[in-house]
């Protein structure tokens, strides 16, 4: 009996350990760096920041050493209660470049983030508009180089893979195979970036550089005002729509982010929108998420209980079927730059990313609703209150 389970989960490790190196294998793009050209169009960078004083100093300093000769940056201070405001004040008294807007109160059927970039948009002047994060650091020719990368290659929306850095024990341990599940969720980005597959489509909010007239013409964030997961359902209504071709990339070093310092943000970070992903797949979710049990965490379970019971032909089969998934996630978390032997702990990642996906569906489906940065929204995130 052990031996027939110990085999069955075998086979759902190695078809786990197959759909990652062939997402690995399809999903090489990256921008190179690129010295700015002088007929670059104008370009306006819009950073939303709610509490945000550890680290928006270092994003609009960073934002600011950019190599263009034609932008602005706009800082939404959205109603924080830090210091954020007097930061970004002090660095706009040195530089002219930097604009602040006041965040306004936060509208019925509006979430933060979409409605502080919305803030932004509608002051900018620029022909392209690049939303990124307050927790973000950028290269002075990050700009310059999404933005050549889209012009000669005719795309309307470019969304970059930041590098992550992981400094913690709980990060080392935990984001890269949660962000490795969520790119295995999706598919390539061969098959984000194929018009042919509208279903297929993700932006990382933390990079999106769109065209203003594509951003107009898709509605703007106002259009997704009411999801958490924003930049998920931008991507898909671009997706859709067809006009406008994305591209979906590695950073490549020139854009990187400190998501989340410590296990609650890691948590708490995921909870508010995995489950959102899922919306409007639910076979595939119930697929993938069988799946990650089976990986982690029954197959270590069940390969203890077979060493105890001395179960040697059990043990093997779910060891070297471990061990792919293990050489597979090393090689794409590589690929990915995170540090070397992350992959050693996606057994314990996987088993962590089931809980954080089962705790983000009853919270969202449930009706308890989801917190995020001090801010309440109910189940189903339609309304904030």
């Amino acid at each position: 009996m052990l031996i027939s389970v110990a085999l069955l989960l075998s086979a759902a490790n190695l078809i786990f350990a197959l759909r990652a190196l062939d997402v690995v294998l399809r999903s090489r793009n990256k921008i190179e760096p690129r010295e700015p050209q002088s007929s670059l169009p104008s370009l306006s960078i819009i950073v939303p920041a709610r509490n945000e004083e550890q680290n928006v100093a270092r994003c609009v300093n960073s934002l600011l050493s950019t190599r263009y000769s034609n932008f602005e940056v706009i800082v939404v201070d959205d109603r924080s209660t830090d210091a954020t405001r007097s930061i970004v004040d002090a660095i706009a008294q040195r530089d002219p470049r930097l604009k602040i807007v006041a965040g306004e109160q936060l509208p019925d059927g509006w979430v933060g983030k979409p409605w502080a970039l919305t803030q932004g948009a509608r002051i900018a002047r620029g022909a392209w508009l690049l939303f990124t994060d307050a927790d973000t650091e950028h290269e002075p020719l990050a700009a310059t180089s999404a933005l050549q990368c889209a012009l000669e290659n005719g795309y309307g929306v470019v969304s970059l893979l930041t590098d992550q850095q992981t400094i913690g024990l709980a990060e080392r341990l935990l984001l890269p195979t949660i962000l490795f599940v969520i790119i295995l969720g999706v598919g390539a980005t061969d098959d984000v970036n194929d018009p042919r597959k509208p279903d297929v489509a993700i932006f990382n909010g933390q990079y999106i550089l769109v065209s203003r007239m594509a951003y107009d013409a898709i509605g703007g964030h106002e259009a997704v005002r009411a999801e958490i997961a924003e930049d998920l359902e931008l991507a898909r209504r671009f997706k859709r729509d067809g006009r406008f071709r994305i591209f979906l990339a590695g950073a490549g070093g020139l854009v990187r982010t400190r998501m989340y310092v410590s296990f609650a943000q890691i948590w708490q970070g995921f909870v508010k929108n995995f489950a959102i992903g899922a919306r409007g797949r639910p076979f595939g979710a119930i697929a993938g998420t069988a799946l990650l049990a089976c990986v982690s965490p029954i197959s270590p379970i069940v390969a203890l209980v077979a060493l105890i019971q001395r179960q040697w032909l059990a043990v093997a089969v779910l060891v070297l079927s471990g061990a792919a998934i293990v050489a597979v996630g090393e090689f794409g978390m590589r690929r990915a730059r995170f540090r070397p032997g992350s992959g050693l702990a996606l057994p314990l990642g996987l088993a962590v990313t089931l809980a954080i996906f089962a705790t983000s569906l009853y919270c969202t489906f449930v009706g308890r609703g989801v917190e995020w940065r001090g801010r309440r929204y109910g189940g189903g995130l339609r309304r904030a209150r």
